[in-house]
């Protein structure tokens, strides 16, 4: 049993409307821990989203999805010739061609386009072919690239 040795009135001090004072006080304790388990699980999960896991993927003998219409595959050479779809095609013939193409598909699914180029041709080279296809209202185009070889 406990007892209040405050002197005053009865041994309970009261406040107007006899309610007691508000706690100033708030425990901060468990925020901090919680931030800090939060940080630590953003700071070791953060590079793993950057770089990929490489995964072995097991084999099967289902058959592949059909797909409508196989993707377009456009490609320059070295010598900045450009071939669609193995077929050359001189530079002002490109654009009348992606126009053909653009009329023929389908307006619920565009057609996808695997533009290829090589190392050795120019930036300018890569954006004149770009700039036609968005012209022409082909807009899904992929880039395709090999595998990284681990050089700087």
């Amino acid at each position: 049993m406990a007892m209040n040795l405050s002197s005053g009135g009865g041994g309970r001090r009261r406040r107007r409307g006899g309610r007691r004072a508000p706690m100033a006080d708030i425990n901060v304790t468990p925020f901090v821990d919680v931030m800090l388990v939060l940080l630590i699980i953003f700071m070791v999960t953060a590079p793993m989203l950057v770089t990929g896991v490489p995964v072995e993927l097991p084999e099967s003998r289902a058959n592949p999805l059909d797909q409508p219409n196989e993707p377009i595959e456009i490609s320059i050479d070295k010598d900045g010739a450009t071939f669609i779809d193995g077929a050359a095609v001189a530079p002002p013939e490109l654009a009348a061609r992606l126009d053909e193409i653009a009329a023929s598909q389908d307006a619920g699914k565009p057609r996808q386009i695997m533009l290829r180029g090589d190392t050795a041709i120019s930036y300018g080279q890569m954006m004149r072919v770009m700039g036609e296809l968005n012209r022409a209202g082909l807009n899904s185009v992929s880039l395709v690239t090999t595998g990284s070889s681990g050089e700087n």
